[in-house]
């Protein structure tokens, strides 16, 4: 693993903080619009849509809150172990509200060690920003002895592997850590202390990452 950037502990709380909000603040905003249709005391037909459009904010600020908790929170002790079961619920929660990817999960239940099941996780958001135009993740999870094996796969029209992950990847990157770039930082930052290696490579229209 190549020498990630310096940032410190309350740096990076303060960076990954600023980008659950910032995935909050759009489906937060349709709730407080639907709210503001209700308020108007519209038809019948204007009170539905208003009342579809809370519905569905509110089910995509869930599912992306219900990630963000395990993806990035404490998820328990330093020594937690979490069911990989839990970790494929929030995932599908989280893309079925993105409506450009589908996500294909394979893989039997296990128990891992959390910080591996958070590698996972963000390994996921990881490839999403691969497919920038939309498209298929398909993660294969298993185990090579007591540690993660997985293999990520982003297909779609465009996919690349995000520049700044491979700048990460080889020690190259020389911008300034920030919100939109810090979670692919704290993904490596956990590959990094559960001593598992990362690769991402570019086929044809896939970016195949692996960690094991």
């Amino acid at each position: 693993m190549p020498k990630l950037p310096d940032v410190s502990a309350l740096d990076l709380a303060a960076l990954l903080c600023s980008k659950v909000c910032h995935d909050l603040i759009s489906p937060a905003g349709a709730i407080a619009n639907g709210l503001e249709l209700l308020d108007e005391d519209p038809d019948e037909e204007t009170a539905k849509v208003a009342m579809d459009l809370i519905r569905a904010s509110s089910g995509n600020a869930t599912g992306k809150l219900q990630f963000a908790r395990i993806a990035f929170g404490a998820a328990g002790s330093a020594a937690a172990e979490i069911d990989t079961g839990d970790a494929e619920a929030v995932a599908r929660g989280y893309f079925a509200n993105e409506k450009k990817a589908k996500l294909e999960w394979q893989g039997e239940r296990m128990l891992l060690p959390k910080n591996q099941v958070k590698l996972l996780l963000n390994l996921l958001l990881v490839a999403h920003a691969a497919i920038p135009r939309g498209g298929a993740i398909r993660a294969e999870i298993g185990k090579s002895g007591n540690s993660l094996a997985a293999t990520v796969t982003a297909s779609g029209n465009a996919a690349r592997v995000p520049p700044t992950f491979l700048d990460f990847l080889s020690g190259t990157f020389k911008g300034m850590v920030d919100a939109h770039v810090v979670q692919l930082l704290y993904t490596l930052k956990l590959a990094e202390a559960a001593g598992i290696k990362i690769s991402a490579t570019a086929q044809g229209d896939s970016v195949i990452f692996k960690a094991g």
